[in-house]
């Protein structure tokens, strides 16, 4: 579908059934907005605008655009990713603009796009909006401003984590946050090409903005900036989650260990003992003591208590006491 928009001469803005139509008329500036379009349509790039061969290019490709500024000689080609509050998935947009026409093109249905569209028509449009370059500063603010609802639900999701660790099993636990990192990942991938394509917007002389505009885009510049810092800190955050619980499990795993060390330490001379009356010797001296087998087993239990009590004074027996602290101020922000 291709819809075509424009401002007249004496102000007033026209929506229009062709571009043809539109570029009959005498128009300040033309909106152009490709939403799914087919590869007829598509053509209107080349036939219509003579935009360059490689933009063109990365319009019609559906693979993997990653967000970029490309100047060209008389406009300048940007590719956005807005984010689906639906799916949370990447939504590529790619927009050429200079002080005449904007044109969008997008293959996935976009809310905003259609909400900035109808807020023209219906005239509450801002000021500001009433010209391309305002058109892109829109478009911009609301895909810059549509992550942060899902930066803010990974800070929720790892204090969830952190919160909820002693309750969670090892793999429930490393699962939820090794998506969280990867969901991290994704945005990272959007959001730092998007600050260095806006770098580039304010400090490049391709563009010329007004003292006014540069004031738009540098706010939306300071949320992309803070967007990016937000994720690195919560990278670091999510990375000291899992170290301190690979410390504390692998402390746990210690504490077994040990367990198991005193446990096997204490039955040797024990076991040693038991083999060695429980050889078929006939003569044994102490076979024949009535009262040896008491004396044995008393003989076994005092090496059993004196073992546990030397363990437990050279501390090899406090760790079952202070393992629930630890953990708790391991884990604690």
């Amino acid at each position: 579908m291709i819809r075509v928009m424009g401002m007249t001469a004496g102000g007033s803005l026209n929506q229009f059934k062709t571009i043809k139509e539109a570029r009959k008329a005498n128009l300040r500036w033309i909106w152009v907005d490709f939403s799914q379009p087919t590869e007829r349509e598509g053509k209107e790039l080349s036939r219509t605008f003579s935009f360059h061969p490689l933009a063109i290019e990365d319009c019609v490709e559906k693979g993997y655009q990653r967000p970029k500024f490309d100047s060209y000689h008389q406009y300048i080609f940007l590719v956005l990713h807005h984010l689906s509050k639906d799916t949370y998935e990447a939504e590529e947009i790619d927009i050429f603009v200079n002080d005449k026409m904007i044109v969008t093109w997008h293959y996935d249905q976009l809310k905003m796009v259609d909400e900035i569209w109808n807020r023209q028509l219906t005239g509450e449009g801002l000021a500001e909006e009433h010209n391309p370059i305002g058109l892109l500063h829109s478009i911009l603010d609301i895909t810059v401003d549509d992550y942060f609802p899902s930066v803010y639900g990974i800070e929720d999701v790892l204090n969830s984590i952190e919160e909820k660790t002693d309750e969670n099993s090892s793999h429930d636990l490393m699962d939820r946050l090794f998506d969280v990192r990867h969901d991290m990942q994704k945005l990272r991938r959007s959001l730092v090409p998007t600050r260095d394509l806006l770098y580039r917007l304010l400090n490049g002389t391709n563009v010329a903005l007004t003292r006014e505009q540069q004031l738009y885009f540098s706010d939306v510049y300071d949320h992309v900036i803070k967007l990016t810092e937000m994720l690195e800190s919560y990278r670091e955050f999510s990375s000291d989650i899992r170290d301190n619980y690979i410390s504390v499990s692998s402390d746990k795993m210690n504490n077994i260990m040990m367990t198991l060390t005193v446990i096997t330490t204490i039955f040797m001379p024990l076991s040693f003992l038991a083999g060695l009356y429980g050889m078929n010797f006939v003569y044994i001296p102490e076979l024949e003591f009535e009262y040896g087998y008491f004396v044995l087993l008393s003989v076994m239990m005092f090496i059993a208590i004196v073992m546990f009590i030397v363990f437990r004074k050279i501390g090899w027996l406090q760790f079952s006491r202070s393992k629930k602290k630890k953990r708790r101020r391991i884990f604690r922000r």
